[in-house]
């Protein structure tokens, strides 16, 4: 077990040791005769490159290796990737032309890996948002994107349009959208509702501030085409709407929760259904999710639970406001736990949280039994305190 000192929200020095390190098992455990009862994707993160000379706040730099790396190991758990969603930076680091790329190799690296499960973010953010922008330039950025991913030869993940926020008059707005988009497309899609609290230009959505009205908007464009809706992934954190819509959906169309603070209740459903997962917080606690979704598999709901618990108070700490600053969180963890050499990101990001928020994250990590290695997980964080001026 390892010691060191971790800061407080009152600048305290508060001596901290490790747990034992819990061995998770290699892969979700699926029954031999039957299906896994989730589809489960993890929206994963890019690693910088640390040594590349640049413009870190201008010009996003990607480490290829360790980025694609980390996608092969979400697939060897048996998780689907998101690709180039606000995971990854888009949009607070990473632009559309290195989100293609992104996009491009990992596509490639799903092909050449049996089983992989890969849905990629295909959106506007191209296009500068601006209430002077026309209705057809917002669908023609989507279409521009949408073929772009298709033609990478991922399936698509229609994100939510700052650019559609910003110049919408109302609901008819969104219907005509949503409507010349999906049918363009060559194969079912994944729907994306972002809440503000990820992305303030995105208040309003669907047509209006009141959530209620916003998904009768949402469900209409759903319903007029549910032949190219695979699903919606919805991220209000609020289990409330999404249960209230999952049990509204068409025959057919799946619900993804985005709720990074009740996941466990809403994947593991009630008497009415349940909902898919496509979730920012399983990049940083994967192993967890993986075989907290293979006791699923099995039945065995008491330890889905024993192992979702303790997740839950490290994501909502990860997910505290400003949401948006989540990434931070999320690569902080794949720094503890060996995935990259640095705690840098795209677009300086890795200074949106304070120190003693790192602390706590390093703390409930512990808790979940997250930290891989808890002796080199400490070393490296005794590197972040060093340079923050903690000896």
């Amino acid at each position: 077990m390892a010691k060191l000192a971790l800061p407080e929200a009152d600048g305290r020095l508060v001596p901290f040791t490790t747990s034992p390190p819990r061995i998770w098992p290699p892969r979700i455990g699926k029954p031999a005769s039957a299906p896994s009862p989730r589809i489960a994707y993890s929206a994963a993160h890019v690693v910088a490159d640390a040594l590349a000379d640049g413009d870190p706040w201008l010009r996003p730099a990607i480490d290829w290796d360790r980025t694609l790396a980390y996608r092969a190991y979400l697939w060897s758990l048996g998780l689907g990737v998101a690709e180039a969603m606000d995971t990854a930076q888009r949009g607070m680091g990473l632009d559309w032309p290195t989100s293609l790329e992104l996009i491009t190799r990992a596509a490639a690296a799903a092909r050449a890996t049996p089983g992989a499960l890969l849905a990629s973010g295909a959106g506007t953010d191209h296009l500068e948002p601006s209430p002077t922008l026309t209705v057809e330039k917002v669908i023609e950025a989507y279409a521009e994107q949408c073929a772009a991913v298709e033609k990478a030869g991922s399936r698509i993940i229609l994100m939510a349009s700052r650019a559609l926020a910003a110049c919408a008059r109302g609901p008819e707005d969104y219907l005509r959208v949503y409507d010349r988009i999906l049918s363009q497309v060559a194969e079912p899609v994944i729907l994306h509702w972002l809440g503000e609290m990820f992305y303030p230009a995105l208040a309003g959505y669907w047509g209006g501030r009141d959530i209620p009205a916003a998904m009768e908007s949402c469900l209409a464009a759903i319903r007029h085409s549910a032949d190219k809706g695979d699903g919606i992934k919805i991220s209000l954190l609020d289990k409330r709407h999404e249960i209230a819509m999952r049990r509204r959906l068409p025959r057919g169309v799946r619900m993804y929760t985005g709720d990074d603070f009740a996941y466990p209740e809403l994947i593991a459903g009630d008497a009415m259904g349940f909902s898919h997962a496509l979730l920012g917080i399983f990049d940083a606690i994967a192993p967890a999710a993986a075989a907290a979704l293979g006791s699923l598999a099995a039945n065995d709901r008491a330890t889905y639970d024993a192992i979702l618990a303790p997740t839950v108070p490290l994501s909502r700490h990860v997910f505290r406001a400003p949401t948006r600053f989540y990434k931070t969180g999320v690569v902080l963890m794949a720094y503890l736990n060996g995935h990259q050499d640095h705690f840098i990101m795209v677009g300086g990001q890795h200074s949106a949280r304070s120190l003693p928020h790192l602390a706590q994250v390093f703390r409930l990590a512990d808790a979940a039994c997250l930290l891989a290695d808890p002796e080199d997980a400490a070393a490296r964080m005794r590197r972040i305190l060093a340079v923050h001026g903690v000896a």
